[in-house]
């Protein structure tokens, strides 16, 4: 008699639905509705609700009756689509190259082609206003030492645009080259004995198979760079939709309008998210057959090799400009690079002056703190969602894939709005409860916003958790949790025993993810911290570079820790990771 189904079903992690499964999927759709749905939907109910009127479309209205917002909205899809655009460029010839030629130095330009993701555009940008000053490198460069040049007044738009691409690309390179990877060698082959040429087999057969990484890695790009926060604010580029946003909430407390503007925001990246399925998406069942054959790559030796490598270098040396520019400034004394290519008095002091500073060494431990607890949130939330999607016959498994990615493809912007939103709802209706003392307090984002940063910062980043426990689940034979079992160990036994320590080093690759970016989440900080002392890293590092006098080169050297810290991170759990880190930033 086969008693296997009977085994199946008494495990933890294996088999059909049991009734801890079952808890377990309540428990993440509870989680899935109060952290990522509600705040969503709590947006759209402010930016729709006039108090005492109902429902109303009035702010929209007002929105689209003010001109410096329309042409906000159209500069962020500029900047959206522009910045797309020459990620594309750029990481299609890479991956190209990178996955059918083999030359030398292509296995460390491939890594270092990662190094961006390290960099993040909020830091990067200081350095680039930095190289783009009227008196700066630039300008000796070109020439116009003596009497100046507006660079950041003529070329503000394609500053912000290449300091983001050049931020993104490796998103879409990791998207494009496991999609690369996956086409059958047989297909292009058989086009080839056909007579077609390489243009035709390119776009008839190549870019019809590779839809679904192009799809995901334009998607990510497009969403994230229309509503990028960090950078335009860094360029003083205030006729843009985000910046506009963080004006209002800032300047204008308690308007109803920033919340609208959220929501067409939210509008209209959901729009470009369908727009983009239309038109990449075609024809992905298709596309999703893994190569049972890998190709071959072509080998490169010589003067065809070099040329090979340097696109590779060239688009590293351009990526880490800015950042090399950031850690030039935070050891330049104060006033020290004016008129010149080069500093001409180098310090060390501003680090030191870091460590005193009011302002900086704490937002430092505010990050650190706030970092752990939303990477250990994450992490509890990661797991069980990993559990249920590999380990489980739940129903409705694709839901809740789909909802744990959600917050990679719904912009930042919108989710630490949508906390704001909940804040206001409750401050208006307890007022009481939600002052100091009250039993409400962490729902006040202006008196305690340590809770819901907390909660922004782990569901931003729990997507990281849930890719890299997934993948470590699906590595993992079930037939050791069977034996475990069969033996009469305990499901959460099995789970101690067993699971968990095979699968630790995803967990810690994925941990280590959630940590590094929630250190630097930019949106979450700049709107949720409204008081000094809760201030985490990046809200730190723009108001120091408000600062007149020194605060640039502390901002500066603020950047440089932050940069050591998620190259740290991110190069750990590539290191664990390997080949599947494209995983992880795929929605």
């Amino acid at each position: 008699m086969n008693t296997r189904p009977s085994l199946w079903s008494s495990l933890p992690l294996v088999g059909r639905a049991s009734p801890l499964h079952v808890s377990l999927m309540v428990g993440v759709y509870l989680f899935f509705a109060t952290f990522i749905l509600w705040p969503i939907v709590q947006i759209v109910y402010t930016g729709f609700y006039k108090p005492g009127k109902g429902l109303t479309t009035q702010y929209l209205e007002t929105i689209f009756a003010d001109p410096q917002m329309v042409a906000g909205l159209g500069n962020s899809l500029r900047v959206a689509l522009s910045t797309t655009l020459l990620a594309l460029c750029i990481s299609l010839p890479l991956a190209i190259l990178a996955v059918r030629f083999d030359f030398p130095g292509r296995g460390i330009m491939s890594g270092l082609l990662l190094v961006p993701l390290i960099l993040p555009p909020f830091v990067g940008a200081i350095g680039m206003r930095m190289l783009l000053g009227r008196f700066g490198p630039l300008t000796q460069i070109f020439g116009y030492g003596d009497t100046g040049f507006d660079w950041l007044g003529h070329f503000r738009f394609q500053g912000i645009v290449l300091i983001q691409a050049l931020g993104l690309y490796p998103i879409m390179l990791l998207n494009l080259q496991a999609a690369l990877a996956n086409v059958d060698p047989a297909m292009e082959q058989a086009a080839y004995n056909l007579g077609a040429s390489r243009w035709r087999v390119f776009r008839s057969i190549t870019l019809p198979l590779i839809r679904p990484g192009l799809f995901a890695g334009c998607t990510l790009v497009l969403i994230w760079s229309f509503t990028e926060l960090g950078t335009p604010l860094m360029f003083d580029f205030y006729t843009i939709t985000p910046v506009q946003v963080f004006k209002q909430i800032t300047e204008v407390s308690g308007s109803p309008i920033p919340y609208a503007l959220v929501v067409v925001m939210l509008f209209a990246s959901t729009l470009l998210y369908l727009v983009g399925k239309v038109v990449l998406g075609r024809g992905i069942a298709a596309a999703t057959t893994k190569a049972s054959v890998q190709a071959t790559p072509i080998k490169l030796t010589g003067v065809r090799g070099v040329l090979a490598l340097l696109p590779f270098i060239f688009v590293f040396a351009l990526a880490v400009l800015p950042h090399l520019t950031v850690v030039l400034t935070s050891i330049t004394a104060q006033g020290a690079w004016y008129r010149e290519v080069l500093p001409s008095v180098f310090t060390s002091g501003h680090y030191v002056e870091a460590l005193r500073d009011g302002l900086a060494m704490p937002s430092v431990l505010n990050s650190v703190k706030y970092a752990t607890m939303a990477t250990i949130i994450a992490c509890v939330v990661g797991m069980t969602i990993a559990v249920l999607l590999v380990r489980s016959n739940v129903p409705g498994k694709g839901v809740i894939d789909a909802l744990a990615m959600l917050p990679l493809a719904v912009p930042g912007l919108v989710l630490a709005f949508g906390y704001l939103s909940i804040s206001l709802f409750f401050t208006q209706r307890f007022p009481e409860a939600t002052r100091p003392g009250g039993w409400l307090i962490w729902l006040n984002v202006k008196e305690y916003p340590v809770v819901l940063l907390v909660l922004a910062y782990a569901a931003r980043r729990m997507p990281y958790v849930v890719r890299a426990a997934t993948a470590g689940l699906q590595q993992t034979p079930e037939d050791l949790e069977l034996a475990a079992a069969n033996l009469g160990a305990s499901k959460f036994r099995v789970l101690r025993k067993i699971t968990l320590p095979l699968i630790v080093a995803n967990l810690i690759a994925g941990a280590l993810l959630a940590f590094a970016f929630a250190m630097l989440e930019v949106s979450d900080s700049l709107l949720l911290a409204q008081q000094a002392e809760y201030y985490p890293i990046t809200k730190a590092i723009w108001e120091l570079f408000q600062r007149l006098g020194d605060g640039p080169y502390i901002a500066s050297a603020l950047g440089v820790w932050a940069m050591v810290l998620l190259a740290l991170t991110i190069l750990g759990a590539n290191q664990i990771l390997g080949k599947k880190m494209g995983a992880i930033f795929r929605a």
